[in-house]
């Protein structure tokens, strides 16, 4: 789940979706982009996210922008092209997308030839293997957690340096094949293969926790100088070859964080000087440029437009009154104002309203349904009518948990927007601040869980899984706390579609069986949708191919060039 910090917009970390793009300050049909002349120069990255680590095995899908792809190559990759074809996952270090087996509850995969780590040294299944492992250690937090629920036997493994021995659900019966157990059957297998707990790392280079200070890359650059939560200097990999995915167009790639967003964009509009070869990969345009971006306009051919498949909602907790009761939680689904909800945003360049869960992309599998229609500025007539079958006649009085600023979409700005259109109904809303700090530990135990909070979810990879298995899956309630299901729904028979389509190894069959799902537990109102993410970025005159993929709705470093 991805969680991007942005001014008046939420935003994280892994993603997807239909969009709409600019390639560079000139038009893209009169001068097409030439991947095989686009050499040299360098590029400047303008980050407000600290760099807090650089090794694989602590970085989640897409943590730290997209830079990790630069320095890290996995089994698969993302396929880092615009639209519907870059939701899909390509080979990198394997030769293709994996075979399945079993029902896929097996995946082998084999390595190409000619891959290599920096020092010369060749990759091997070992490495790959390895690396996975790494990410089980206690002493490494913060990588994707799927495995440890997938291997066979890896839910209570330490990692190699409690237990040498390896994972027994990982073989590597040669230097070029690797194959994974599975506990159950997998279909998706090949999208969480882009994690970089995926990336090789040779056993007799770990130094443990001071690894991450020079990681051996398999990427196109290496690391020449890194200083944590500062800055971090990249340049040319000797020992790379090549590919069709990552251009790697830049000698030098040199990354600053901590910026402010407004600075960051300020400096981008202006590109004076070196700013002028510059981007950012989590600093969304801010309403001062918003403004400017008129079309046609100078600024306006520096954009680049997409969406990563987000969406903020409305959390229930079902098992505590008033929202026990259906009528309750169709009535504040009724009684909302998207309108309000997407102003308060930012407006609609960057937000956009939703009456489904899943956001409005294909590869999710997203499907129109609108199962308490009340328009964008609501219905509040509808929800007194619920209100009071429900024999809240006389009115409601309710508390709503939002984090204490807007950073990440879910402050006081939404809350109040939310507090004004249901007081037409009758819904009196106490407004509670938590600090955003504590916020997602404080809503994901139920011990500590709000009735109703504002909560937003990103997908790790373009999959409907994703996006509905935390939110919805029985099993996934964690009541020792970082429980994302907060409706605390369990349904034998939701689990069970889950399952069946998790078996599926074609996105394209599982996608409309997401979006199915979707729509057939949207009647029960567990949530209220209220928005979808809309991205913005600028980027520097002197930036070519700007153009966001279709997975994450951000333009990818790999494939940017300076003029």
């Amino acid at each position: 789940m991805r969680s991007r910090t942005v001014p008046a917009i939420l935003a994280g970390i892994l993603a997807a979706g239909a969009l709409t793009a600019c390639q560079g300050a000139e038009n893209p049909a009169a001068t097409p982009f030439d991947p095989a002349t686009c050499r040299g120069g360098t590029l400047s990255v303008l980050n407000q996210g600290g760099i807090s680590h650089l090794d694989p095995a602590r970085l989640y899908t897409s943590g730290g922008g997209n830079i990790p792809s630069l320095l890290f190559r996995t089994l698969t990759t993302r396929n880092r092209l615009p639209g519907e074809a870059g939701t899909r996952p390509a080979p990198d270090l394997a030769t293709d997308l994996g075979t399945p087996s079993d029902g896929a509850r097996t995946w082998t995969y084999r390595l190409r030839d000619g891959v290599f780590f920096e020092d010369g040294t060749p990759i091997t299944s070992a490495d790959v293997k390895y690396g996975i492992e790494r990410s089980f250690a206690p002493e490494l937090p913060g990588g994707a957690p799927y495995l440890r629920d997938w291997l066979v036997g890896a839910a209570d493994y330490p990692g190699p340096y409690k237990q040498p021995g390896g994972l027994a659900a990982i073989e590597t019966p040669d230097a070029k094949t690797i194959v994974f157990k599975l506990r159950k059957p997998e279909g998706d297998f090949p999208f969480l293969a882009t994690a970089t707990q995926f990336a090789p790392v040779p056993r007799a280079k770990d130094s443990g926790t001071e690894y991450e200070n020079h990681p051996l890359s398999s990427g196109p650059y290496k690391v020449e100088r890194y200083e944590k939560k500062k800055t971090l200097t990249l340049v040319r990999n000797t020992h790379w070859g090549s590919d069709t995915l990552r251009y790697a167009c830049p000698d030098r790639i040199e990354v600053t964080a901590g910026l402010d967003p407004a600075v960051i964009n300020q400096r981008l509009v202006t590109g004076a000087g070196r700013d002028a070869y510059a981007v950012t990969t989590d600093a969304v345009v801010g309403p001062e440029q918003l403004a400017q971006l008129t079309p046609g306009s100078a600024l306006d051919k520096r954009v680049a437009r997409g969406e990563f498949p987000m969406t903020t909602y409305l959390a229930f907790n079902t098992t505590k009154a008033p929202f026990d009761d259906v009528r309750v939680r169709q009535a504040l689904s009724y009684a909302v104002n998207r309108t309000s909800v997407v102003n308060a945003l930012g407006g609609s360049a960057v937000a956009g309203p939703s009456t489904t869960f899943l956001p409005p992309q294909p590869a999710l599998g997203y499907q129109p349904y609108d199962h308490f229609p009340a328009g964008p500025g609501g219905d509040p007539a509808k929800a007194r009518e619920l209100l009071a079958a429900a024999g809240h006649g006389g009115g409601l009085s309710i508390e709503l948990a939002h984090e204490n600023d807007d950073a990440n979409g879910l402050g006081p700005k939404v809350a109040a927007a939310i507090q004004d259109a249901f007081k037409q109904a009758g819904i009196a809303v106490r407004l509670v601040a938590i600090d955003g700090a504590t916020y997602r530990d404080v809503t994901g135990k139920p011990a500590t869980q709000p009735a109703l909070s504002l909560q937003n979810w990103g997908a790790d990879w373009p999959s409907g899984g994703p996006f509905l298995i935390p939110i919805f899956d029985g099993r996934q309630i964690v009541t020792a706390g970082g429980n994302f299901n907060l409706a605390q729904y369990n349904d034998p028979e939701v689990n069970a579609e889950i399952d069946a389509i998790n078996a599926l190894t074609d996105p394209a069959a599982a996608a409309p069986r997401w979006g199915a799902l979707d729509a057939r537990i949207g009647k029960l109102a567990l949530v209220v949708p209220l928005t979808h993410e809309k991205d913005v970025y600028l980027y520097g005159t002197g930036v070519k191919n700007a153009v966001p993929d279709g997975w994450r709705g951000t333009y990818d470093l790999a494939r940017i060039s300076v003029k």
